[in-house]
């Protein structure tokens, strides 16, 4: 779900042309599209189609974001489960609050490390600190939904940030459909599985963490996909091992799946790093391109070169320059004690013991056919990081211009 150079490149038009009326992460209803509210100053028209990758609708902001009190804190969750959080997500918030107008006195934006301790400590800091609004990308739910009670004790808003945190507490919600990457991965390998010719596929299903509510709502769409195909016998479910997003720890599920299952010929996994584990230990095994189809997320460049290698079928492109615009939209509303408009909140996202107000996001499928007009027209990967060595010729034919 992780980049300098992108920031202010022109936006590809599939990335934000369909951005609303989308059904939420799990249950969602969707709102009016109104894109007007008055916020005591002015009228600020803004949706989740507003957001280019030039950062231009965030100046509409400035007059809430001078209204607004107390500082903004970022919790991010790790660095292992994607390389996003740091290539992307630091350093497109912090380019959104400063759009605003917020210094960086104004804000802060951590990273847990993948400990959830570290980040309850880090929440209690900046609370101390002056926070009014966090921006919680959670771990788990549990550790989660106990900072959001703490800031709630302490008259802090909270927003979750691309992770939803069920029975936590907060304000608002701003992600990319869910339940849509799923499907997207799903219809994806399915589509893989007839180009490469696969027969009978023998499918291994890779989940993501089971703590990390996102990785139900991928599985959800992907089975939504596949159930109907095992249950006409058309492929075969040959195991779903307990998930995770230690990519180091892919590897050895997926070798210890082969070894009792050799027939493995297909294999669905949540992101391009389980992917890239996938195809690692495929590579050992000597199993060539173009075998074994294998899914993935988050367009990384290893996602997208393995893509042009012939390993992997697709990855899920999520313009995360889109998601941190509109978390940091929702903030100032919130730190302006304003109600954002519904274009905004165009959206619903069940957090069991509530409904939370949602900012929902529309992702890409992106294979080697639509790579050059999506990811590479947006500048989320550069050419000559993407097309080195033997990929060159794999770029060339998919329009890729080193």
């Amino acid at each position: 779900m992780r980049r300098s150079s992108f920031r202010r490149a022109g936006v590809a038009s599939v990335a934000i042309a369909a951005a609303v009326a989308l059904a939420g992460c799990g249950s969602s209803s969707k709102k009016s599209s109104s894109t007007t509210t008055s916020s005591g100053g002015g009228t600020v028209n803004i949706s989740v189609t507003s957001f280019t990758s030039d950062f231009s609708a965030m100046a509409g902001l400035k007059s809430l974001a001078a209204k607004g009190k107390g500082k903004v804190a970022v919790l991010l969750p790790d660095t292992q489960s994607s390389q996003r959080y740091v290539q992307y997500d630091a350093p497109f918030l912090a380019r959104a609050f400063q759009a605003v107008g917020l210094s960086p006195s104004d804000y802060q934006i951590q990273n847990a490390q993948g400990s959830p301790s570290t980040m309850s400590t880090q929440a209690d800091a900046a609370i101390t600190n002056g926070a009014s609004v966090l921006l919680v990308d959670p771990l788990d739910s549990g550790s989660g939904a106990a900072i959001e009670k703490n800031a709630a004790a302490k008259g802090v808003k909270t927003i979750d940030y691309d992770r939803l945190t069920l029975n936590g507490s907060s304000s608002y919600y701003v992600s990319f459909d869910n339940v849509r990457v799923g499907k997207l991965i799903g219809q994806g390998f399915v589509d893989c599985v007839t180009a490469w010719n696969v027969q009978k596929p023998q499918v291994l299903i890779m989940n993501g963490d089971p703590t990390d509510n996102n990785a139900s709502l991928f599985s959800q769409g992907y089975h939504s996909v596949l159930d109907p195909k095992f249950a006409d016998g058309s492929y075969t479910k040959v195991a779903e091992p307990a998930g995770t997003w230690d990519n180091q720890k892919a590897l050895t599920i997926f070798q210890q799946q082969y070894q009792a299952h050799n027939n493995i010929n297909a294999v669905v996994a949540p992101n391009d790093g389980v992917g890239n584990a996938v195809i690692s230990g495929l590579k050992t095994l000597s199993i060539p391109a173009k075998k074994v189809p294998v899914t993935g997320q988050d367009a990384t460049t290893q996602g997208l070169q393995n893509i042009l290698a012939n390993y992997q079928c697709m990855t899920v492109y999520k313009p995360i320059y889109v998601e941190a615009q509109a978390a940091v939209a929702l903030a100032m509303y919130l730190r302006a004690g304003a109600t954002p408009p519904s274009g905004l909140v165009n959206g619903s996202s069940d957090a069991k013991t509530k409904q939370v107000p949602s900012a929902l996001l529309v992702p890409i499928s992106v294979n080697a056919s639509n790579m050059n007009s999506t990811v590479v027209k947006d500048q989320f990967v550069k050419p000559a990081d993407l097309c080195t060595g033997a990929l060159a010729s794999a770029c060339t034919a998919a329009g890729i211009q080193p």
